[in-house]
């Protein structure tokens, strides 16, 4: 299937409220409408993970922040921009997304993506998506395919062609955490 075809399934699948496996930026993930409470859902039953571990939100242009964060903190913005390796930012509150993908402070994880398929799934579906790895809650995170759980491509709804895999970090984002005055706290490097 060419790429454009396998991204017009994809929005298929996410406008229904499904839940895909397809190659992020970084690893193979779990991904559905962010805006979506049923769709956050299923992936938190697929995963096994905790209602207290928030997941991941995907956009494709910077200015987008303006729609999902309440106030974003002025060094965001270099941060975002300059970043040379995928970059998640938590960010103090976040806004129009599934509550469930907020923390329990109301912060928001969110990263904008730089791969081709990712951009153009995002440009297309014109919503986030959701990100965290296509694993077993717990389990290590998928870097290859090859590595994804059996029993969570089974649940998935939609499993994106191996191909488009293929570049691909194979490591997970690093994860900041930021403050409303510009305090800034690795999570994860």
């Amino acid at each position: 299937m060419k790429a454009e075809e396998e991204i017009s399934v994809c929005v298929d699948h996410l406008k229904k409220g499904n839940v895909i496996v397809y190659p992020t930026d970084t690893i193979w993930g779990l991904g559905c409408d962010a805006t979506n409470t049923e769709a956050v859902r299923k992936i938190y039953d697929i995963k096994k993970r905790p209602d207290a571990k928030a997941m991941i939100v995907l956009i494709h242009e910077i200015g987008q922040l303006h729609d999902y964060v309440v106030n974003v903190p002025e060094i965001a913005w270099d941060l975002v921009e300059f970043a040379e390796r995928p970059l998640t930012v938590i960010y103090p509150k976040g806004k129009n997304v599934s509550p469930d993908l907020l923390g329990e402070d109301g912060s928001i994880a969110i990263r904008l993506v730089r791969s081709d398929f990712c951009n153009s799934l995002l440009k297309k579906f014109r919503k986030p998506i959701v990100s965290t790895s296509a694993n077993m809650s717990g389990a290590p995170s998928p870097l290859k395919f090859a590595d994804i759980d059996e029993v969570v491509l089974k649940q998935a709804d939609y499993v994106v062609g191996v191909k488009y895999g293929e570049n691909m970090t194979s490591a997970p984002s690093t994860i900041v955490k930021l403050g409303l005055n510009g305090e800034i706290k690795f999570i994860r490097r």
